[in-house]
């Protein structure tokens, strides 16, 4: 992108991380918004195990976090009013002209707050979404979000759409979707440096990876059990990197001894984002809760299984790369069984240069 107008000054911007998922989106846009602004990016600890955080900013080149909070688990109050305290004394500090937040977690929430009682103006990365189920933290999270925020970065006209109909005008772009720039940026990579597939035994297009993390699947024993038994009724080979809660929720529920008396389903540690972008590619369907692997999948051309009643990523199942079966043993194994792969690849996430759009609109505005 071009550089700064000459005499132009360059604004201080606090970007906040803590997730898996905003560490993918950080990786573009932090590159290039460090070619305009001086960026101090604070990392709550929301995840904090290594294979879910720092071996993240290592593979995908982030900058090393120049505040860590170390918040780590908690239920939503305990870890939410950790970040709210401690994100308020750095942004005291460190005197940001802007706070950039990132998608819908507790760090995104804990930031807009925190920043909109201190007047100092939001940014949002992945403005507009909307799964319409207020029973998922995630929407709460995402709805505050944008009213607080004075730029509004959506990913697909949907969420432009979204914001309009909830009166939300002012400030809204429409820019693409980051995670997409990563995708498009890091598949090269992946192909070269990942040996997760020679690691595992494992043949192109000949096994199933299937992730699972949202409460309302592992907190709920039914919901949970009904995704186990479809794993162990599948036939194939499953790939199933276990994330800390669905671990700790398997054993709670008494699951995990049904799944690793499958043959087939291989319960593996949570890996990289080069190791699951190969994993992702490779694999002949995903079954999924996550929003960003939705997505992935669908960039990826490789058919996708929801295991939700409802997505915010509607834009994957109208261009036919995903179906939501919730987690009905039935209909998942019938996804699975009956895969629909559409004629074109997505077209509704951008251009492969959202970072670069939303760089320039910051620039722009400040």
């Amino acid at each position: 992108m071009n550089p700064p107008r000459s005499g132009k000054k360059r604004i201080k911007v606090a970007s906040i991380v803590g997730a898996r998922p905003q560490f993918i989106k950080a990786a573009p846009l932090s590159r290039a918004l460090r070619a305009v602004a001086d960026e101090i990016l604070i990392h709550t600890g929301q995840h904090y195990d290594d294979n879910m955080s720092r071996t993240f900013f290592d593979e995908l080149d982030i900058p090393r976090p120049d505040h860590h909070l170390g918040v780590g688990s908690g239920s939503h109050g305990l870890q939410t009013g950790l970040m709210l305290e401690r994100i308020e004394t750095i942004l005291l500090s460190e005197k940001p002209e802007l706070v950039l937040v990132y998608g819908d977690t507790n760090s995104t929430l804990a930031g807009a707050m925190v920043a909109a009682k201190l007047l100092i103006p939001i940014a949002h990365v992945e403005a507009g979404l909307r799964s319409f189920n207020r029973a998922m933290p995630e929407e709460i999270n995402r709805i505050v979000a944008d009213h607080c925020a004075d730029l509004l970065f959506c990913p697909t006209r949907t969420a432009v759409d979204n914001l309009t109909r909830e009166g939300v005008r002012r400030g809204v772009h429409l820019t693409g979707d980051v995670m997409f720039d990563a995708a498009l940026r890091f598949a090269g990579l992946a192909e070269t440096r990942s040996r997760v597939l020679e690691t595992l035994s494992l043949r192109k297009g000949a096994y199933v990876l299937c992730t699972v993390h949202r409460a309302e699947n592992t907190d709920d024993r039914s919901r949970l059990g009904g995704i186990v038994q479809a794993l162990r009724s599948c036939g194939r080979t499953v790939v199933f990197p276990l994330h800390p809660r669905t671990r700790k929720m398997l054993e709670a529920w008494g699951l995990d001894a049904d799944l690793s008396a499958a043959p087939s389903v291989r319960l593996i540690e949570p890996v990289g984002y080069l190791d699951m972008i190969q994993l992702e590619r490779n694999a002949s369907t995903i079954l999924t809760d996550s929003g960003g692997v939705q997505k992935e999948a669908c960039f990826y051309r490789v058919p996708c299984v929801t295991l939700r009643n409802e997505t915010e990523w509607v834009e994957t199942v109208r261009e036919g790369w995903n179906r939501l079966t919730g987690p009905d043993p039935e209909a998942i194994l019938r996804a699975v069984e009956n895969p629909v792969v559409p004629a074109r690849a997505a077209v509704s996430f951008g251009d492969g240069r959202a970072a670069e759009a939303i760089v320039r609109l910051i620039h722009e505005n400040f």
